[in-house]
């Protein structure tokens, strides 16, 4: 099984039995505000978590949807992720328990992640897109040192309304120069 250690999180392949952990997390209010109402069923969750797990058995693997898991609970709390492109190219995204906010935990797993991205996997580029509204996914890209690249004016449609997006990323070069002035 995959894993990465950070010092107070696991970041590891999902399992089925995470499929209970990852649908409350995803029904929570605040969780699904930026989520379409399709996005935001049950069975979507069970269905992903089936699919998630089916990607991380993938060769070569092209995905990394990694459970966020607290060291001192062992409780499934989040998800973060990388999906692999071409031209050594990949997204991310994530999402955390709305209980966990503000302790800076999905920055740590966030930051685990982009580095296993650039440093193991030699991703050239990695990029995540939000709805321009998202503070706190903005707010997650700042202070990964992600630079906004497009601003996408009415470009998704859900909850009865238009919502921009946004697009953050950063290159591998500029990462390696950050984080050698960083301990990681």
């Amino acid at each position: 099984m995959f894993k990465i250690e950070t010092k107070r999180l696991f970041l590891r392949d999902m399992i089925l039995s995470d499929v209970k952990s990852f649908v409350a997390i995803s029904q929570e209010r605040d969780y699904q505000e930026y989520y379409s109402e399709q996005d935001c069923q049950p069975e979507l969750y069970e269905k992903l978590t089936r699919q998630f797990v089916d990607q991380a058995n993938q060769l070569p693997r092209q995905a990394y949807q990694l459970a966020v898991e607290c060291r001192a609970t062992s409780q499934m709390i989040g998800v973060v992720c990388l999906r692999l492109e071409s031209e050594d190219q990949a997204s991310f995204g994530c999402g955390l328990a709305t209980n966990r906010w503000g302790e800076g935990l999905m920055h740590e797993a966030a930051r685990a992640l982009l580095n296993y991205g650039f440093e193991h996997l030699k991703i050239h580029r990695i990029y995540a897109e939000t709805i321009s509204e998202n503070c706190s996914a903005i707010k997650l890209c700042h202070s990964l040192k992600m630079r906004k690249e497009a601003h996408f004016a009415q470009h998704r449609f859900f909850k009865q309304r238009w919502w921009d997006t946004a697009v953050y990323a950063i290159l591998r070069n500029e990462w390696l120069e950050i984080n050698s002035r960083e301990e990681i």
